[in-house]
């Protein structure tokens, strides 16, 4: 959506989740792990109380830290590393909005991530229930640290163009989910886009 800043894309998004998960479901904090950023937004209401974007991006970490295919054990060590270390740095900020009632993923990488490990396949419709465990996300790191990017284009939900990014993907979604509390990360098909709809549509009615 070109003209947005980052934080006003992360308060469209959390619009948008919450036009998918109903309008009275609480407190949320929504993860999207874009290409180039990670971003955070958490709150009670339609705008969000914390809306933070870290440049935990999967295509910008795999392009700055991850040059081999597999990568190198050294290589996904310090990668694992900084992501936990910066993302620690804002956990103190995100928790300004207080204990959130539900955790929301959005973005193609948690789709896929969800995917592999076991949720449902876009055949069975946008309304099947999908997730990404915690207690999943650590072994899906090792595995995709094993795999070359052609071998990460096989399974089942990863595209050829979105597989050399997975690992970094899975790395940001390990971190974040682990450093904020997160057991289980409930994936969402609106987000941005929609939030975008919702909000015009909103401002239409209320004009």
């Amino acid at each position: 959506m070109g003209g947005l800043r980052r934080e006003e894309e992360l308060a469209r998004c959390l619009w948008g989740v919450r036009g998918w998960v109903g309008w009275s479901s609480g407190g949320l904090l929504v993860l999207d792990i874009g290409g180039g950023s990670l971003g955070v937004a958490a709150g009670i209401d339609e705008v969000p109380d914390v809306a933070l974007s870290l440049p935990l991006g999967a295509g910008r970490l795999t392009r700055a830290a991850l040059s081999g295919d597999p990568p190198t054990p050294a290589q996904v060590k310090a990668l694992r590393k900084k992501v936990r270390a910066d993302i620690a740095r804002a956990v103190r900020e995100v928790k300004k909005a207080g204990v959130p009632d539900r955790f929301v993923g959005t973005s193609k990488t948690l789709r896929s991530l969800a995917r592999i490990a076991g949720a449902a396949p876009s055949a069975d419709g946008p309304y099947a229930v999908r997730a990404l465990e915690r207690k999943r996300i650590r072994a899906l790191v090792l595995r995709l640290a094993e795999m070359t990017t052609a071998e990460r284009s096989q399974l089942s939900g990863v595209s050829a163009g979105r597989a050399p990014q997975m690992l970094a993907g899975a790395i940001v979604a390990e971190a974040a989910m682990d450093l904020l509390d997160i057991e289980r990360l409930d994936i969402c098909p609106w987000a941005l886009r929609e939030g975008v709809i919702l909000r015009r549509l909103d401002w239409i009615s209320a004009g």
